[in-house]
């Protein structure tokens, strides 16, 4: 063992009063595991606010997992398994995830099988290319890439909220522009 990773013994004893509810054994914990969970993340990551994150997830997961950790084995090697599978869920879901453009003018909207029933796919990019680039953006990457609110905020550097209100209005303007009521505008004719 190397003088650069925490002392077996420790860990285990630390883990126990862990497991046992001890919240300054986590936190001495978290001091002696974080340098290597990160070390592991950085290895594997260029973004360092990515790599903060899944750090964070990782002792997350430790913490749920806490009662299946068995003192007659190593510590490190299991929250090191745990930072591992915590970066493989990144990455699948990394790779699963379109990646959003700058350019929402490239982006083709998927087209579903039962498309008869839709506008046609120029009349819908005709219909983008109306609305402001501030709402075009919030509703492609939020309706055809799937980004969260959140993340599209981030994308902007706005507010949560005003990536929401973005996309709905630019999604109300889409709605009056192929003759479509809302929801609200429906239940207020019918009644």
């Amino acid at each position: 063992m190397t003088t650069r990773m925490p002392d077996e013994i420790r860990l285990r004893a630390l883990m126990v009063s862990y497991q046992a509810g001890s919240l300054d054994a986590f936190d001495q914990l978290y001091a002696l595991l974080a340098p290597s969970i990160r070390g592991f993340l950085r290895r594997r990551l260029m973004d360092a606010e990515t790599v903060r994150d899944l750090e964070q997830e990782t002792f997350l997961q430790v913490h749920r997992a806490r009662h299946t950790f068995d003192p007659e084995y190593p510590a490190l090697p299991w929250v090191m398994a745990i930072a591992r599978h915590v970066w493989l869920m990144h990455e699948r879901t990394r790779r699963r995830r379109p990646q959003a453009t700058l350019d929402v003018e490239t982006v083709e909207p998927g087209v579903r099988a039962d498309a008869e029933a839709y506008a046609d796919g120029a009349d819908v990019r005709s219909a983008l290319a109306t609305l402001s680039i501030e709402r075009r953006r919030s509703v492609v990457w939020h309706h055809v890439i799937g980004l969260s609110f959140r993340e599209i905020a981030a994308r902007l550097g706005i507010r949560e909220d005003a990536a929401k209100l973005r996309s709905s209005r630019g999604m109300g303007e889409l709605r009056e522009r192929f003759g479509v009521k809302s929801h609200a505008r429906k239940t207020a004719d019918h009644e």
